[in-house]
């Protein structure tokens, strides 16, 4: 296990390499690969383990009994998933976990956590963290949802990726499908105002890269 590539994620953060160790023996880590389009995880499934993107990524999905799909958020390079249902022991997934790119995911198992070594202490404050954070992420999900028209869910979710990158000109990390789905849009009208924004001059957009005019 690449202990320099572990220390960067905020999971590890603050750990010493002989920390680290102590962690993937005492988190019962292992490693496994997927291709894209797999399903790690299937809602209603029950989880014991949370997993780390080590590389590639996963789309965090919801389906409802009909057959539509909500994407709810992505889970890239250093970041977790499933960490809330693998602690509480015997809670149903609501939403399914989707290859979005070729990955490489790290089980742990969060029941490690539970003594008093440093590690332990570090890990379960960096989890606290990490936790508060998702919990931002679904607020502003809903923040973005929230408009009745199209371009002011657009301009909701560029102007909150703009904050959090610090310019005007960046990536996102969905393509046009996971945008429409992420907004609860349609894709053709999704692509239909992305177009008249570019017309308009407030954004020019290729793929996944945005600029903010």
């Amino acid at each position: 296990m690449e202990n320099t590539l572990l220390r960067q994620t905020p999971l590890f953060r603050g750990m010493t390499e002989c920390e680290i160790e102590k962690a993937l023996h005492g988190l019962n880590a292992a490693e496994r690969t997927y291709q894209k389009g797999v399903v790690v995880l299937r809602a209603g499934e029950t989880t014991s383990r949370m997993g780390l993107v080590l590389s590639g990524g996963v789309t965090i999905e919801s389906c409802d009994p009909w057959g539509k799909r909500t994407l709810l958020s992505h889970i890239g390079s250093g970041q977790l998933f499933a960490e809330s249902y693998a602690l509480l022991e015997g809670e149903p997934m609501q939403v399914d976990v989707c290859v979005s790119e070729d990955c490489r995911i790290l089980f742990l198992s969060p029941a490690g956590l539970q003594c008093a070594e440093p590690w332990a202490v570090k890990a379960t404050r960096n989890l606290l963290t990490i936790t508060a954070r998702k919990n931002l992420t679904l607020s502003l999900r809903s923040f973005h949802t929230a408009p009745k028209t199209v371009r002011e869910r657009v301009t909701a979710y560029l102007n909150t990726e703009a904050l959090r990158q610090h310019k005007r000109e960046f990536d996102i990390p969905f393509d046009r499908q996971q945008l429409a789905d992420y907004l609860n849009l349609d894709r053709t009208a999704l692509s239909k105002e992305l177009g008249k924004m570019r017309a308009d001059g407030l954004i020019e957009c290729q793929k996944n890269h945005f600029a903010l005019k």
